[in-house]
């Protein structure tokens, strides 16, 4: 069956997958670099604002109230499951919620926007510890619904923003280009800014351990924004926020993925890093970042977004430029270079499912 089948009236209905246990799954078994039953594909954004019967849901409950409703999260988190044949889930959720549950207040509007900026030591440290049973149980219950209604041999993975990412929209308050007050801040305040990044470390990893152990058989660490720094600077202040996150989870029996957009020039130093995967943006060539991270990694990624709009032809063509660079060797999982669009049209992401499993 094709991944773009639907009923006749239009409404998504169950991909066809092989029956499998999640210790089988090709998702998971490339993450370990071994050998899968086939290429693996997730797409980050999957679950969300390209669905039809996404936009029909957020059309009746606001962004929020979808993330902090679990039967709600639960339901976005599937939806794409329903359409495609995917080798693996994320959950529906946002990189700022588990710093809702610290206490800091924000409004999505649509994008997270910080009351009151942290500028200064004293913010730093009124800062609590997370706690995700008391400040995010929506978010664990989420999780457990998930399970229960993912297909056979589709894993879940449990995501968290990566420290300096998560510090950008705190010191500047709300996204931007740049975001020049948060990178000044590195300089103006280092000690300070340290601080944080380390507060912000240590709850991530409490609140991706406690993902994990909810039932995520994956963890992955958005780094959105450490594309704005130069290597020096990705070395001596978020580099270790996120190698402090890591070797916390090493305690788990679970993948941890890192992803670091515009991180082409990042690539030496996120070699060292103890994560399993390593999420590359479209910027940059499979080959060369595979032989520079070595044969302890796989990597993940990287087809640019826009060549979802692309002729079939053209589309197949571009996959295949992804799969040369990624090479045979085991520990590929195919995925875009950075969320999807808005606008892309479904049948063009069934169309690329499609092909990447044909392709094997």
């Amino acid at each position: 069956m094709s991944a773009r089948a639907t009923t006749d009236g239009g409404a998504p209905r169950s991909a066809a997958r092989a029956p499998a246990g999640t210790t089988d799954s090709a998702f998971l078994a490339a993450c370990r670099r071994q050998r899968a039953t086939h290429r693996p594909i997730w797409i980050m954004r999957q679950a969300g604002r390209y669905l039809p019967e996404y936009r029909a849901l957020r059309a009746k409950v606001d962004f929020e109230a979808l993330t902090r409703t679990p039967e709600l999260a639960a339901e976005v988190t599937l939806q794409p499951l329903r359409r495609f044949p995917l080798d693996a889930a994320i959950l529906f959720s946002d990189i700022m919620t588990p710093l809702q549950g610290m206490g800091v207040e924000l409004a999505f509007e649509p994008a997270p926007v910080v009351r009151e900026p942290i500028r200064s030591l004293a913010q730093v440290e009124a800062l609590p510890a997370l706690a995700p049973a008391r400040d995010v149980p929506f978010v664990l219950e989420s999780i457990g619904l998930v399970r229960a209604g993912l297909p056979p041999g589709v894993p879940l993975i449990g995501f968290a923003g990566a420290p300096f990412t998560l510090m950008c929209y705190l010191v500047c308050g709300r996204p931007s280009k740049e975001f020049a007050a948060a990178r000044a801040f590195l300089y103006a305040q280092a000690n300070t800014a340290q601080s944080l990044l380390e507060r912000l470390a240590d709850a991530m990893a409490e609140y991706l351990a406690a993902q994990a152990a909810a039932g995520a058989q994956a963890l992955m660490l958005f780094e959105s924004w450490a594309g704005l720094l130069a290597p020096r600077e990705f070395a001596q202040f978020a580099l270790p926020a996120v190698r402090r996150a890591a070797s916390a989870l090493r305690r788990l029996d679970v993948p941890l993925i890192y992803y670091v957009n515009q991180g082409a020039t990042l690539m030496p130093a996120v070699a060292g890093l103890d994560v399993d995967v390593v999420g590359v943006d479209w910027r940059s060539e499979l080959s060369q970042v595979r032989s520079i991270l070595g044969d302890g990694k796989a990597v993940q990624g990287n087809l640019d977004p826009a060549a979802l709009f692309a002729p079939p032809a053209e589309l197949r063509r571009h996959v295949d430029a992804v799969l040369e660079s990624a090479g045979p060797a085991p520990g590929h999982i195919f995925n875009l270079g950075h969320g999807i669009w808005p606008d892309t049209d479904p049948d063009a992401v069934a169309r690329l499912v499609d092909y990447v499993h044909e392709r094997g």
